[in-house]
């Protein structure tokens, strides 16, 4: 891809990268470190993957899970603006049913004001959290109402991002401020900037919408690769052209870790699947140690568990990273690859990118 083409969707290639690069963060705190710490981590790693060409870089919402620190997406992102100059910084995602449509919009238009055209806002309609959290949450016991509503507060959405109800709606005279009113009011002088909007998905359902909309579809492969080729699918095959895209451009989420030696990313890899298991078993905890892992004494059913989980987890050496990454560049046609990183300590997180961008040749500087 020619840098005449890069935008605030789009990114540029570096070195033999087959697309553009990029990073989520879920701000991983592992036993023995704290919330300081993990957060410590994400700015060094934001700093890191600026300075060797990574695209953008991304934050997770989630909460009431120990081992996750990216509860307040808009909180870290700004934190990270303060740290960075030129990679693009937004959310993977916000949740948009656990947030009023303005709340959001003013959030992320104080983001755009803070680092003007370096913000995306990816948005998705789980809750990020089990069931009870999201009760806690949205102030509702009825949970699926959010998620049905989704396009309803979509649209929204966008129209306060856009300062765009039409005369005789409710919400008219209502502003998200920073926001485009305040280049109409009288003196008034507003950037043209305004966060693009992703769709978030890990099924069908966000793929046909932003195939629909037109909007950049981004895929969680690392939490749901058995659809991923589908909904990619699904989503080039609804795709409109819009004034946001003229043809589809997804990204897939990538569960990946590098280390310099195999045995390590196994060890990793194995805590990694510990961890998922728990989570899963409504036991949300630390990321545990490797030690901690390998002691564990697991049914069959919990094994298998762990090693499905692991296979889909792109691990080893930089260069069988970079091959397992190039592999599945080539089977499902992303045009972008978002690496998430997980490991017991935030130097082993830092040192895979290093070793991932080492591999494919990108900018030292």
């Amino acid at each position: 891809m020619s840098a005449a083409k890069a935008d605030g969707i789009r990114g540029t290639t570096h070195g033999t990268a087959p697309v553009p690069l990029s990073v989520l963060d879920l701000v991983t705190v592992g036993a023995g470190s704290t919330a300081t710490d993990a957060l410590r981590t994400s700015v060094a790693l934001a700093r890191l993957t600026e300075s060797r060409g990574f695209h953008r870089y991304w934050v997770a919402e989630h909460h009431s899970m120990p081992g996750v620190a990216s509860s307040s997406p808009a909180v870290i992102l700004a934190h990270l603006a303060a740290h960075t100059d030129r990679i693009r910084l937004g959310s993977g995602g916000v949740m948009l049913p656990n947030h009023a449509p303005l709340v959001i919009a003013e959030q992320f238009g104080t983001l755009e004001a803070m680092a003007p055209g370096r913000i995306d806002l990816g948005l998705g309609r789980a809750p990020g959290t089990d069931g009870a959290t999201a009760a806690a949450l949205r102030r509702t016991d009825t949970l699926n109402e959010g998620a049905d509503d989704f396009p309803q507060q979509l649209a929204e959405l966008i129209r306060f991002l856009d300062d765009d109800f039409p005369d005789g709606h409710p919400y008219r005279r209502i502003h998200a401020i920073p926001g485009p009113v305040q280049g109409t009011t009288p003196g008034g002088v507003q950037s043209a900037h305004r966060p693009p909007v992703w769709l978030l998905g890990s099924s069908g359902f966000s793929a046909r919408l932003a195939g629909m909309l037109g909007l950049p579809f981004a895929f969680a492969h690392h939490f749901s690769a058995q659809n991923t080729i589908p909904a990619l699918d699904l989503y080039r095959q609804t795709f409109r052209p819009s004034a946001v895209l003229a043809e589809p451009y997804a990204l897939i989420g990538v569960s990946a870790l590098a280390t310099d030696d195999a045995g390590e990313a196994r060890r990793q890899t194995r805590a990694m699947g510990l961890n998922m298991l728990r989570l899963r078993s409504g036991r949300p905890g630390l990321f545990p140690d490797p030690e901690e892992a390998a002691r564990q004494e697991l049914g069959a059913m919990e094994e298998e568990f762990i090693a499905s989980w692991a296979a889909n987890v792109v691990h080893g050496t930089a260069d069988e990273v970079r091959a397992g990454l190039d592999d599945l560049r080539k089977r499902t046609g992303a045009d972008e690859l978002m690496l998430t990183s997980h490991a017991h300590r935030g130097e082993l997180r830092l040192r895979s990118y290093e070793l991932i961008a080492d591999a494919y040749g990108l900018p030292t500087a």
